[in-house]
């Protein structure tokens, strides 16, 4: 019998037959997609592969993706359910504070939830990261929960962690880091005639910035692997993720420089939709457990 339920929204990227049965509560956000007349609303639940290289192709072809971040009412919803299903305590991870006020939905959800059933306790986590990074912590929470440690415990565990995890997000086409106002239309436009492809990091504020510029692709593989070989996975955790949106070659190459110099095996993904619309078909990142704290080498 575990000691608490673990809980997460689909900005995790975790892949759906490893929630089912590592028996991880879901929560998974909604997005649109719209072309000329066309319009589809999807729900970010993904259950094949095949259905994440639809939605990037989707992309490359002119649809345009919209997201919207789980409301008050959706995780009422969902803590109601789990309070009904006789959950006590919940470890819950959001979306990054710095990208959404996810966290503060789902904190006055379960406190309108506890008010009918107060043995009910939601924890929510702001992992101060999103995609792979937060399916990293959730990764660690599973452990924990599997190991008997406590909700209290857990979340103890997972925030001294979370600052730790290193980001290298590099984006293929800059049009849709301009459309979620990451980078200035001017910006985007030069960008994409000089080939410049920045690198992005989430600060210790979970929100998202360049913190370097590099010409192609094959110069930012180089710069993520100066990274590593400058300071690579802390061997307490030996921990790497690597996600792409439809870029298997360049996921390939840094997986097998992960384990040829570090002799870990990563984790590699797809990247979903909700945060995969806001940088486009061809990205790919690079992260990991670092001693040192976020962006400090």
């Amino acid at each position: 019998m575990y000691k608490f339920t673990l809980s997460t929204d689909s900005t995790c990227d975790l892949y759906h037959d490893f929630v089912v049965e590592n028996d991880i509560k879901f929560a998974p956000l909604t997005f649109t997609l719209e072309k000329g007349s066309g319009f589809e609303t999807h729900l970010d639940n993904f259950t094949e592969y095949s259905q994440y290289v639809d939605f990037y192709n989707k992309l490359r072809d002119g649809w345009m993706p919209k997201t919207s971040k789980l409301n008050y009412e959706s995780h009422y919803s969902h803590f109601l359910k789990l309070a009904e299903e006789g959950a006590k305590d919940v470890v819950h991870f959001t979306i990054s504070s710095g990208l959404a006020n996810t966290w503060e939905n789902a904190e006055q959800a379960a406190a309108a939830v506890k008010e009918n059933f107060p043995d009910f306790r939601v924890f929510v986590v702001d992992p101060l990261t999103a995609t792979v990074g937060q399916g990293a912590l959730v990764r660690m929470a599973l452990k924990c929960r599997n190991e008997g440690r406590t909700a209290e415990e857990t979340v103890e565990f997972v925030k001294s962690v979370r600052l730790h995890i290193q980001h290298f997000i590099v984006a293929d086409d800059l049009q849709f880091l301009k459309r979620g106002g990451r980078i200035s239309a001017t910006a985007a436009a030069v960008g994409g005639m000089l080939k410049v492809k920045p690198i992005i990091a989430f600060d210790n504020e979970g929100k998202l910035g360049v913190i370097d510029k590099v010409m192609g692709t094959k110069k930012a593989i180089s710069y993520i692997k100066r990274k590593l070989d400058t300071e690579g996975p802390d061997p307490q955790y030996n921990y790497c993720f690597i996600v792409h949106t439809d870029n298997e070659p360049v996921a390939n190459e840094l997986a097998e420089y992960v384990r040829t110099q570090f002799h870990i095996e990563p984790f590699v993904q797809i990247m979903g939709p909700v945060i995969g619309a806001h940088v486009g078909p061809g990205a790919f990142a690079l992260g990991y457990i670092s001693k040192s704290l976020r962006n400090e080498f």
